[in-house]
C-alpha cells in the first residue's frame, strides 16, 4: 500500500507541475490526457490496485478519486487562466484606430416585386377589398376540379404543374383561396389573393415561382360591367391615368364569359416596338365572369348570385412598370440592380 501510495503523490506532483508549465489550451489537454485519460498514468497506477488486501483497497480508491477530483479541479483553473489571456492578447492585437474613417454601410429597401405587390394590395384595398392567403401546397381538389378543371381537362396542361405525393401539388395560382373563402363564408365577397405559385416554366418571361394576385366579387345583380369598372380602375391607377385598356375574347374554365386584358404599350406608348411586337399592345391579365359550375362546388346560388374574377402576375406588372426586360432579374440578388430601387 505504501508504495502504490507514494506513486499516487508522486503523480500529483508531476500532474500539478506540468498543468502550471503549459502556455495554450491544447498543450494543457494533452497534459490531462497524459495523466489522467484512460490510457494515462494514473490509470497504469490503479492497475495495481487489486494486488492490495481487501481491506485496504478501499482507502487506496478513495485517495486515487481525491487525487483524480483535485487535478480535474486545477487543470480547468488553469484553462481558463490561458483563456482570459489569450482573449486579453487577441484584444491588444485588435486594437481599433478609432481616427480611422468608418466603412460605409449600404442601405437595404424593400425588394421591387414586394413594392409592388404592397401597392397593387393598397389600390384594391382602396376599393374595399379584402385580402385573403391560403397554403402554397394544395390538393388537387382545389388547385383544379373545384374550379371546373377535371382531371382529363386539356387545360391542366397549360399550367405545367408540380405534382407532389397523396394528390397534392405546388399550387399554379391563387384562386384555391377564394374556393376556400366561398366555401367559409356565404356572398356578398370582395376579395383578393396574393401569393407566390409555382409553374414548370423558366425564360426571360417566366420563373417556375412567381407571385399573383387574383380577385372575386360575388353579389347579386354582379355584370361584366362591374368587372370592366373595377379592372381599369386598377389599371389605370397602377400604371397612368391615360392607359388604354382593351379587353378579348378568351377562355378560362373557371369564368364565363372571359377576357384577356391588354394595355397600350408602356414603352413605345402604341407606336409599336420590339416589346410589344409592334402591336402597340401588352398583354397583362386575364378574367371573366363565375362560371355557374364553380358556385355549384361551393355550394352557392347561380341563380341568385354572380360574380367575376380577375388575375395578374405581379412580376408582370414590375417588369412594365419598372422598365424591366428581364424578369430573372428579380431572382438573382444582385445588390446593383436592386439598389436602382
Amino acid at each position: 500500500m505504501n508504495e502504490l501510495h507514494q506513486k499516487l503523490e508522486s503523480l500529483k506532483g508531476q500532474a500539478l507541475q506540468a498543468f502550471l508549465n503549459e502556455k495554450t489550451a491544447d498543450s494543457l489537454y494533452q497534459m490531462k490526457v497524459y495523466f489522467l485519460g484512460k490510457k494515462g498514468l494514473l490509470t497504469d497506477i490503479l492497475k495495481d490496485l487489486g494486488k492490495l488486501p481487501p481491506e485496504d483497497r478501499p482507502q487506496v480508491g478513495a485517495l486515487a478519486n481525491q487525487l483524480k477530483n483535485e487535478l480535474e479541479k486545477t487543470y480547468q483553473s488553469r484553462l481558463n487562466e490561458i483563456q482570459r489571456t489569450e482573449v486579453e492578447q487577441k484584444l491588444k492585437s485588435e486594437s481599433i484606430d478609432v481616427t480611422l474613417p468608418a466603412v460605409g454601410v449600404c442601405k437595404g429597401s424593400i425588394h421591387p416585386v414586394s413594392q409592388i405587390l404592397t401597392e397593387i394590395c393598397s389600390l384594391f384595398a382602396d376599393m374595399g377589398f379584402d385580402i385573403f392567403e391560403g397554403p402554397e401546397i394544395e390538393t388537387d381538389y382545389y388547385n383544379f376540379e373545384a374550379l371546373n378543371i377535371p382531371k382529363d381537362h386539356p387545360t391542366r396542361d397549360m399550367h405545367d404543374t408540380f405534382f407532389l405525393p397523396d394528390q397534392r401539388v405546388l399550387r399554379t395560382h391563387t384562386s384555391p383561396v377564394q374556393i376556400r373563402l366561398m366555401e367559409k363564408e356565404k356572398p356578398p365577397l370582395r376579395m383578393i389573393a396574393p401569393g407566390v405559385v409555382y409553374r414548370r416554366d423558366s425564360d426571360v418571361t417566366h420563373t417556375p415561382m412567381f407571385h399573383q394576385v387574383e380577385g372575386l366579387v360575388v353579389d347579386e345583380n354582379i355584370t361584366l360591367a362591374h368587372l370592366k369598372g373595377v379592372v381599369e380602375t386598377f389599371l389605370r391607377k397602377i400604371f397612368d391615368s391615360k392607359t388604354r385598356v382593351k379587353f378579348r375574347p378568351s377562355f378560362f374554365p373557371f369564368t364565363e364569359p372571359s377576357a384577356e386584358v391588354d394595355i397600350g404599350c408602356v414603352f413605345c406608348k402604341g407606336d409599336g416596338c420590339r416589346v410589344c411586337k409592334q402591336t402597340g399592345w401588352l398583354e397583362i391579365m386575364g378574367c371573366g365572369m363565375v362560371d355557374p359550375e364553380v358556385f355549384c362546388s361551393v355550394s352557392i346560388d347561380s341563380e341568385r348570385y354572380t360574380g367575376f374574377a380577375f388575375g395578374m402576375g405581379v412580376e408582370r406588372i414590375a417588369m412594365l412598370k419598372l422598365g424591366i426586360d428581364d424578369i430573372r432579374l428579380f431572382f438573382e440578388n444582385e445588390i446593383d440592380f436592386l439598389k436602382q430601387f
